[in-house]
């Protein structure tokens, strides 16, 4: 009776947030910098006028800047969901593990030393860039004595995603790009390209689908290695898959809109809150409210400093270190259960 009761919640999600994703892409369309009325931007969609500047505004750049929020949300929400999940690791994250730093440091390469790259390209080195992040933490952790603890391996990543991040400035500010290098390290999702964003779109959903085919393994590897392994689970296939999806959501997000930190965080502990411990209803659920979140961040950011844009790394990052701050608290340097 109480699993029946349990699972009404994530349905109750599923139903509610296309809701709330909806009037994200109203409020988001509707204002910014200029207001645009509501039947202006249904012209635009429906009636297009190359001539129109408010159209423009809309189908250039509005519209693809809510599209890539709401997409970014649910691809990072859910590589830290996997994170989380299959290290057991309640303070694994995108942004704390190296995994963003590593993809920006690759861009910075790219941009620098390939200033021709295709947006497919530049996707793919992006995802290169994620494992090279998370292979050089957990590997250092694993040299380092119980650094595979939450708080000392969310420390070393900290230090790598720090040096990675020293190294792209530098080569920046020797090859005098640190103007459009920045953008990468501060989120242009307010300059998301509408070619990225159709480029990005498949990766992201290949990402999004090996996670929840490894759904029900994640929550068998969340009760530990001796209980996975007792229970018959090929563990180093489940965590090459998870690696796998963490490396195509984070890779594919940071090429799209650049760094964006705490949401892979802050999101999957929300969700497992409300939902239980089932990576099955974890993993889509994080997706819905991650995308929600993300949007209506983007929004908020739009109007701290109105008509001035402030970047939507500080809005999360407002509601995402206090939490890092209680969970660090909370557990000290305990692995999740």
């Amino acid at each position: 009776m109480e699993a029946k009761k349990t699972n009404k919640i994530p349905t109750l999600i599923m139903v509610t947030s296309p809701f709330f994703i909806l009037l994200a892409i109203v409020i988001s369309i509707l204002y910014g910098t200029k207001d645009i009325s509501a039947l202006t931007a249904w012209q635009a969609i429906t009636q297009f006028d190359e001539g129109n500047v408010d159209h423009n505004i809309i189908v250039s750049s509005r519209i693809p800047r809510v599209v890539a929020a709401l997409l970014v949300g649910a691809f990072l929400a859910v590589a830290g969901a996997v994170m989380q999940g299959v290290t057991r690791n309640y303070l694994a994250s995108p942004s704390i593990m190296g995994v963003n730093d590593g993809s920006a440091f690759i861009v910075t390469l790219a941009i620098v030393f390939f200033p021709g790259i295709s947006n497919y390209q530049m996707i793919l080195l992006s995802m290169l860039g994620s494992a090279l992040g998370a292979g050089l933490v957990f590997g250092l952790g694993s040299l380092v004595r119980n650094g595979l603890s939450p708080v000392r391996l969310a420390i070393i990543g900290t230090v790598i995603g720090t040096f990675l991040s020293s190294i792209a400035s530098a080569i920046a500010m020797y090859f005098q790009v640190s103007q459009t290098i920045s953008i990468w390290y501060n989120s242009k999702i307010h300059a998301v390209q509408p070619d990225m964003l159709r480029l990005a779109i498949p990766f992201g959903i290949v990402g999004l689908l090996l996670a929840l085919l490894s759904s029900k393994s994640i929550t068998v590897a969340s009760l530990g290695e001796d209980i996975a392994v007792g229970l018959g689970q090929r563990t180093k296939w489940v965590k090459a898959l998870s690696i796998l999806s963490v490396v195509f959501l984070t890779g594919t997000s940071v090429a799209l809109v650049g760094k964006i930190a705490f949401v892979g965080l802050v999101i999957p502990h929300i969700t497992r809150f409300i939902v239980g411990v089932d990576y099955r209803y974890i993993i889509p659920c994080a997706a819905m409210i991650g995308a929600v979140f993300l949007a209506f961040c983007d929004i908020v950011s739009r109007f701290i400093n109105f008509p001035f844009e402030t970047p939507i790394g500080v809005v999360t990052a407002i509601i995402g270190v206090p939490f890092f701050l209680y969970l660090i608290r909370k557990k000290g340097g305990r692995q999740s259960a």
